[in-house]
């Protein structure tokens, strides 16, 4: 600030402007830290009332989570149905978590900046390992060949478990 500047047309705040709002105009008379409904305004997170719909939505997605072990699951013979609903359960649980409970949900917009390009790289590695996975013992060691279950041997193994179920009597 220079001495020829009139002190009504100082900077004020602490740093660069990141959002809309809250700039104040030169002739405000605010001290370099503004007023102090300003500066809570700023730091507001919504109050208790905020967490707890979260908490209960939390509770809610569990549930959930448990009536696909229940008689009433309409998907019960068909697992994978109940293995993605569950996925996205839990994702949104933790989604949840994430936006409310560590408060990004409030952060400025450098946020985007660090979870992009880290649930890219997410993806990306995942995407690079399926081949690892589905190649696994193609050079596996004749030890571990010996020592492995293969497809046909469970089939076998079921079979055989089958017919022992039936051979045996019922009990009186």
């Amino acid at each position: 600030m220079s001495d020829h500047e009139p002190p009504s047309q100082a900077p004020q705040g602490h740093g660069p402007i990141t959002r809309l709002g809250g700039i104040p105009l030169p002739d405000d008379n605010l001290s370099d830290h503004g007023s102090d409904a300003s500066h809570a305004d700023e730091h507001s997170h919504g109050g208790i009332g905020k967490y707890l719909l979260v908490f209960v939505a939390l509770c809610g997605l569990t549930t959930l989570s448990f009536f696909t072990y229940s008689p009433y699951w309409p998907w019960r013979d068909q697992p994978y149905v109940g293995w993605a609903f569950m996925m996205v359960v839990s994702c949104t649980k933790a989604l949840l978590v994430i936006l409310f409970f560590m408060h990004v949900f409030w952060e400025a917009n450098w946020k985007y900046v660090l979870t992009i390009p880290a649930g890219m790289m997410a993806v990306f590695l995942t995407l690079m390992l399926v081949p690892d996975i589905g190649m696994r013992t193609r050079m596996a060691s004749q030890e571990r060949v010996l020592k492995m279950a293969r497809p046909s041997d469970v089939w076998l193994m079921e079979k055989a478990g089958e017919t022992q179920l039936l051979a045996e009597p019922a009990p009186h």
